[in-house]
């Protein structure tokens, strides 16, 4: 009985169902810049306030508390305003809880595996799929210690789920720690302060279709002039009627901008958000809008005319160019991308390499396949221990951004992406892939032959090779036969075509026309021994 688990079925990824464009707010003034500060002051208190007391109801929670709240925020507010609160808050509440179900997973696979190397006697070997036991007694008690330290964590955390409790923080829990370490974080207690204050602002509405351009409480017209409804308490600093403030910067999305401008004319729901970029001390404007997800292609549109297999890696995106068959054309191509240095320095390397390789793809008008990657049970501190340069590459691999960015970018490129499932493609496409594809000019990499397994899964072929048969088994002699046809190829176990022209120096032209012929060779059996060559058979009246 085989261990090897099941493989799923690939599928063509569905496009986004979200568009998000960001403008940078230049030439604002000093009074613009200490009204958004004032603004996002007020209301992120407001905001601080309604997570407080959504978080006190748990799981009681219902339309009639949720109606309360709206009530005691719009006198401090507005009532646009205070639709966009509460419902930030609630969904920052469900975002809370997704994470704290997630982290009892993580402890119960922590547990379980604990456990199950406590089991073993010391020393034993694991298999490929689960570890064995600990290698000496010394780290025995240390993990016998540990599981009593994750059991009492699983308790409180399943504690807190049964009574629904969440911990949120508004601004983020690291940079509330890092007030306690700030020369580890290189900040200063001012430079902290300005960051701190400006991630618990509050500056962000959602739109409304059949409003004036789409949005309310944050107005952009189609030339750009951006007006902010203001909350109750600061409508003394409106410089604009019906208690608006306009801001002397203007705002022109270079990407989308033509289709963000259509809906706005066309009054059609827009959501805004401004924040404040602290080290840059920039101020920006984020437009957000949903869009119909593009019906998918069918799988076998998608195959018609062969894709490119990609394997993702800790520093590179290793790809491949298939035909429909299989076969991989050309020679490999190597996407590198550095992912040290900060967060933006990270998104802007992800960014370069699928824009180069979506590029690729358009110019030979493929679909891209990928493999549908989760590394969540694989960065188990308990599963892989000791391996801590395993461990520490798998949690640097960009899965998830290079999910997201794929996605998103090759839906307005229009290329159609396949995912795969992962298991066995590093392993095989080795063993099948990487020494045939070697030759004296070209060094084939096991991230290059994984490349060609995930290709060849996305197009439905096995990702083991053909292997040749014995060269007097083959049906044509010693000649050529190709290991890459397909089971349903007719003729594909016939002599190969008519070739003009003699085929050896002995042989003259024309001789082998007949060659694909059995009955015109000079075989016991066949219709050619009938000629005029042959001896008539002795009569019986004789």
């Amino acid at each position: 009985m085989s261990d090897l688990r099941s493989v799923g079925a690939s599928f063509v990824v569905p496009g986004p169902s979200g568009v998000a464009v960001r403008d940078r707010l230049k030439d604002l003034t000093a009074g613009d810049e200490r009204v958004l500060r004032l603004v996002g002051g007020h209301l992120g208190s407001l905001a601080s306030r309604d997570l407080k007391a959504r978080c006190a109801t748990g799981l009681e929670h219902d339309n009639e508390s949720w109606a309360a709240r709206k009530r005691e925020l719009t006198g401090l507010s507005s009532s646009r305003w205070a639709g966009s609160l509460t419902k930030v808050t609630h969904d920052l509440w469900a975002l809370a809880r997704r994470g704290q179900q997630a982290h009892i997973r993580q402890l119960e696979a922590g547990v379980e595996m604990i456990r199950h190397r406590l089991s073993l006697p010391l020393g034993e070997k694991g298999s490929k799929r689960a570890p064995g036991g600990y290698r000496s007694r010394r780290e025995w008690r240390a993990k016998t210690r540990r599981l009593r330290v994750l059991e009492d964590r699983l308790e409180r955390a399943r504690a807190d789920w049964a009574a629904g409790r969440v911990r949120v923080v508004r601004g983020g829990k690291r940079l509330l720690n890092n007030r306690h370490h700030l020369e580890e974080a290189q900040l200063t207690e001012k430079a902290w302060r300005s960051r701190w204050e400006a991630t618990r602002r509050f500056l962000q509405a959602d739109g409304e279709s059949g409003k004036r351009y789409g949005n309310e409480t944050i107005r952009i017209s189609p030339d750009g002039q951006v007006s902010i409804k203001l909350p109750a308490p600061l409508t003394h600093l409106a410089n604009a009627p019906h208690g608006r403030y306009v801001l002397t910067a203007r705002v022109s999305f270079a990407h989308r901008g033509e289709t963000w401008r259509h809906r706005v004319e066309a009054n059609r729901a827009v959501a805004y958000r401004i924040h404040e970029d602290t080290g840059r001390q920039r101020w920006y404007l984020t437009a957000s809008w949903t869009i119909s997800p593009a019906s998918a292609m069918p799988l076998a549109a998608v195959r018609a005319g062969g894709l490119i297999g990609v394997d993702t890696n800790a520093d590179h995106l290793a790809a491949w160019r298939l035909d429909v068959h299989g076969n991989p054309v050309g020679n490999p191509r190597r996407f590198e991308y550095d992912l040290s240095g900060t967060a933006e320095h990270r998104d802007a390397q992800v960014r370069h390499a699928l824009t180069r390789l979506l590029h690729w793809a358009v110019r030979h008008r493929l679909a891209i396949a990928v493999e549908d990657l989760d590394f969540t049970a694989e960065t188990s501190r308990e599963k892989h221990g000791r391996r801590k340069k395993f461990r520490r590459l798998i949690s640097g691999m960009p899965v998830a951004r290079l999910r997201a960015r794929l996605v998103s970018m090759a839906t307005e490129l229009g290329v159609p992406l396949v995912a795969v499932d992962p298991a066995y493609t590093s392993k095989w496409g080795t063993r099948h892939w990487q020494k045939p594809l070697t030759g004296k000019t070209r060094k084939t990499t096991r991230h290059d032959a994984a490349a060609v397994a995930i290709g060849r899964r996305a197009l439905g072929h096995p990702i083991r090779r053909r292997t040749a048969p014995p060269r007097t088994h083959r049906s044509d002699g010693y000649g050529h036969r190709t290991v890459q046809a397909r089971p349903d190829v007719p003729g594909r176990e016939g002599p190969r075509p008519r070739v003009p022209g003699p085929r050896t120096r002995s042989v003259p032209p024309g001789r082998g026309a007949n060659a694909g012929d059995q009955n015109a060779q000079y075989r016991s059996g066949r219709s050619a021994e009938h000629g005029f060559w042959q001896q008539d058979s002795l009569s019986l009246s004789l």
